[in-house]
């Protein structure tokens, strides 16, 4: 009777100290210091925050696990995620069938196009690519803007820039006559009032429309199911769409 208890006991512990340590499982998660609403560097807290983040946060405590938010280039998030330094992205990545061939998205949680800044002094009603013929553009590296508009032609030069902040100044002090990236980044950035010279082309139609979603390794299936149910969770009880509004989106 005496070993029976025994026995009961030392499997009662050793289940509660699984458990525990399911709970207490790390995901490293890759997000951007540069891609305001989405992913941003908070300089009062030192920490990146934003839309993609309170989502990946959101789905961690849904899904059982901690996140560990990583800051990088945006370029180098999917080499991060191959490599193993990181477990998940969550930032502002379209899902794209040139990606998918190398990571797996869990659903989509957002979509919108690229939009296009152009000093305020411009007045041009630019709806695509043909009205900006002979002009110099930027484009941010890594992002599915980069190749249409590389191979429209249309252009006198397109400047690649690794991070928004850089091509922003450059469109604001007018190095540039243009700058592609992703229309809620732009727009936010340019509603704080930091780069004064600059307004979206209203009239501009985005050529590349995506949706985002938080990405994992190809042999990771059990943790992009995980991410998946905790998604359909948080988009069911609003959860999802209270985080967009926070930031200024709609739902």
């Amino acid at each position: 009777m005496k070993f029976k208890k025994t026995l009961a006991v030392s499997v009662f512990a050793a289940l509660s100290l699984a458990a525990g340590a399911q709970a207490q499982q790390v995901v490293k998660v890759g997000s951007t210091p540069t891609g305001s609403p989405f992913t941003f560097l908070d300089t009062k807290t030192n920490s990146i925050e934003g839309v993609m983040v309170d989502i990946v946060k959101a789905v961690g405590k849904e899904a059982g696990f901690e996140v560990q938010i990583e800051p990088m280039a945006f370029s180098a998030l999917i080499g991060s995620l191959t490599s193993k330094r990181i477990d998940v992205i969550s930032a502002a990545m379209f899902i794209t069938p040139t990606r998918e061939k190398v990571v797996s998205f869990s659903q989509p949680v957002y979509r919108y196009g690229e939009g296009l800044m152009v000093l305020k002094s411009d007045d041009k009603a630019y709806k695509s690519f043909a009205d900006m013929k002979g002009m110099t553009v930027g484009v941010q590296v890594g992002t599915a803007f980069v190749e249409p508009i590389q191979k429209s032609g249309v252009f006198k030069e397109v400047k690649l820039y690794d991070n928004p902040p850089d091509m922003m100044r450059d469109a604001n002090a007018g190095r540039i006559q243009g700058g592609f990236m992703d229309y809620p980044i732009a727009a936010y950035i340019i509603n704080q009032g930091n780069h004064p010279n600059l307004k979206m082309a209203k009239s501009y139609e985005p050529t590349v429309i995506g949706s985002l979603g938080l990405a994992t390794r190809k042999e990771d299936t059990a943790l992009l199911e995980r991410i998946n149910k905790a998604l359909d969770k948080l988009k069911g009880d609003g959860t999802i769409d209270t985080i967009l509004k926070k930031w200024g989106l709609a739902g």
